[in-house]
């Protein structure tokens, strides 16, 4: 493989967020294709996420999000390490955008292991007996039922949704991107939606 070329390190640079160094490696590691590369880094920044885990987060902010004319309101707090990073553009524009997410696709919890237990029964009665409605056999009706709870998780778990500005990555990625770019641990902590006539 020659060498790469600074357009490609650029487009690589404006997808990802990530160091010029950190692109030009990836498109080395993957001869020079975009997709592949762009994947390489969101692994990178998964396994940074993970290393940071256990760090104390005591700044952030708490975003606030309107929408239709004062019909609909999200406020959502974000935790990092530093005052520095709280007050970094990156950080800031990812609360903005994650406000209106919220606004926009509303989530349920944030994690599945935060959804209410109720709730999961009353969705499996449903999926159970919409399997039943189906004359599924009754060995399968679990599984069926199972199924449909992991896509209830993926569509109503704010780190499993897909973002809805770039639907090819879910928040969860958008989030260990910018844990890779600020080099910081950072949490979503928690939501809440208000909207008119809800």
């Amino acid at each position: 493989m020659g060498s790469i070329s600074a357009e490609a390190v650029k487009q690589l640079r404006e997808k990802t967020g990530a160091g010029i160094m950190d692109c030009k490696e990836a498109l080395s590691v993957c001869e020079g294709d975009l997709d592949k590369a762009i994947d390489q880094l969101r692994k990178k920044g998964l396994a940074t996420a993970a290393k940071r885990a256990g760090r104390a987060m005591t700044e952030g902010t708490v975003q606030s999000y309107i929408h239709m004319g004062g019909k609909l309101g999200v406020l959502v707090e974000i935790n990092c390490e530093t005052d520095f990073v709280s007050k970094n553009d990156n950080f800031k524009d990812f609360t903005k955008n994650i406000a209106m997410h919220i606004a926009a696709a509303n989530p349920v919890s944030i994690r599945r292991e935060e959804v209410p237990q109720e709730l999961i029964e009353r969705e499996m009665a449903i999926y159970r007996a919409q399997a039943e409605d189906l004359g599924k056999p009754e060995k399968m009706i679990d599984k069926i039922a199972e199924g449909k709870l992991e896509k209830f998780f993926k569509d109503n778990c704010l780190m499993n949704q897909p973002y809805v500005r770039d639907p090819g990555i879910t928040i969860s990625d958008l989030l260990s991107e910018l844990i890779a770019k600020t080099g910081e641990n950072i949490i979503i902590k928690r939501f809440i939606r208000f909207q008119i006539g809800e």
